[in-house]
């Protein structure tokens, strides 16, 4: 029999180990976790390391979806489907219900619902009880979740202070709360959009089809690509291409652009992502593009 060392396992061996780590100490030492799941690549790659820490027993965790009520209905669909697949219990809240209750509040009609999540987020962790949110954010996604640990402590008001985070040496992680407090748990978060698309193609994942190069009715405006829909429609004097586009990231369609591609399988992804210089955020969300600050400024309020 062959015996695996550190000369054989390749570094996708080395991250997975470390991420199933990660989410069996969340299970170890929370009460009451829950897994962020919204149907995209990062949230997918988690539920297959949940699946290989904890099958063939069930998910010590439900699946949670804060949905905006925005998003792309492919997104949608492949999430109520991969959750039905395996069995797992999915919780969804929605910013409409928030919107309803008057807790969210929209400045106008078009704003994008996005950063409105965190609101839906903490009334969410709040009517469960949630003590840890596992989440698929990445550090080489943004500046301000290169800030952030792999438990990020959260205090009764769900922020997050960056001067205030606490050690983790040695691969020893302190999820302890107290009630009313939360910790966010981020497994892959020593992942890079390579990795998580190495990963996919190693797993033979399953993905929503706009992750692929696809023929879209878009507009150019700012340097990126608009998708035109119901909620996006072309304004005036704007000008309707059909194009090959793919998208990097999802969130909420006023949200997300997407990017020209035709990378349409797996490998040409990896090729295309292996020579571009600009991140997936960066490129991608509108909602980053607001201020230098616009992602930390969110996370401090309870986001992601």
């Amino acid at each position: 029999m062959t015996t695996l060392t550190k000369e054989t396992l390749s570094h996708l061996d080395w991250l997975e180990a470390d991420a199933i780590h990660i989410l069996r100490e969340v299970a170890g030492q929370c009460a009451n976790p829950a897994l962020l799941f919204s149907g995209g690549k990062d949230s997918i790659c988690l539920l297959r390391l949940a699946e290989k820490a904890f099958r063939p027993g069930c998910f010590p965790f439900p699946l949670l979806h804060i949905d905006t009520g925005h998003n792309y209905p492919e997104v949608v669909a492949f999430r109520d489907l991969r959750a039905a697949e395996l069995g797992a219990r999915l919780i969804v809240r929605s910013v409409e219900d928030s919107m309803a209750r008057g807790t969210v509040v929209l400045k106008h009609p078009d704003e994008s619902r996005n950063r409105h999540q965190s609101v839906t987020l903490l009334e969410a962790i709040e009517e469960f009880g949630f003590d840890a949110c596992i989440g698929g954010a990445r550090r080489d996604e943004e500046k301000a979740r290169a800030k952030e640990r792999i438990m990020s402590f959260r205090d009764e008001f769900g922020q997050w202070d960056p001067k205030n985070q606490r050690p983790e040496l040695w691969s020893l992680y302190n999820a302890r709360t107290h009630k009313g407090e939360n910790i966010r748990a981020f497994p892959i978060s020593d992942w890079t959009e390579l990795d998580v698309w190495q990963y996919i193609g190693r797993e033979g994942l399953q993905l929503p089809s706009i992750y692929f190069a696809h023929t879209r009715r878009v507009v150019r405006a700012n340097g990126r690509l608009r998708p035109v829909t119901a909620l996006t429609p072309a304004r005036p004097g704007e000008r309707v291409e059909s194009l090959r586009v793919r998208f990097r990231t999802v969130g909420d369609i006023p949200c997300t652009a997407p990017v020209e591609s035709d990378a349409d399988t797996i490998d040409k992804i990896l090729a295309e992502t292996a020579v571009t210089s600009l991140s997936e955020r960066g490129a991608t969300r509108l909602d980053d593009q607001t201020s230098e600050a616009a992602m930390e400024e969110r996370k401090r309020a309870g986001y992601f």
